[in-house]
């Protein structure tokens, strides 16, 4: 399961999501030329996007073949990307298993 946070420069957690995505063959298959941001995530590791990669990454997401993404991981992704948009010193974090 991987899991989404919104968090400041000094780590503190600003907003969470309340739905993860399960690491399957959809999300495993992403091709990174296509998508370069999502195509990066790992099950078991953390990753880390800063307010430029957000930018990116947001845009990836309607190109997404269907089954991918739930609709409320998509949805809360896209909010949570906003938070970090309008702010400052924040950060996108994936966290894996």
């Amino acid at each position: 399961m991987i899991n989404l946070q919104v968090r400041g420069e000094n780590g503190t957690i600003e907003a969470r999501a309340k739905h993860g995505v399960v690491w399957g063959p959809e999300l495993a298959g992403l091709d990174h030329s296509v998508f370069p941001m999502l195509g990066h995530l790992l099950p078991y590791a953390d990753t880390v996007f800063n307010h430029r990669q957000v930018s990116t990454l947001l845009k990836e997401v309607p190109r997404l073949p269907a089954g991918v993404l739930t609709d409320e991981f998509v949805r809360e992704l896209i909010e949570l990307g906003q938070v970090v948009l309008d702010g400052q010193g924040l950060y996108l974090w994936f966290l894996g298993d």
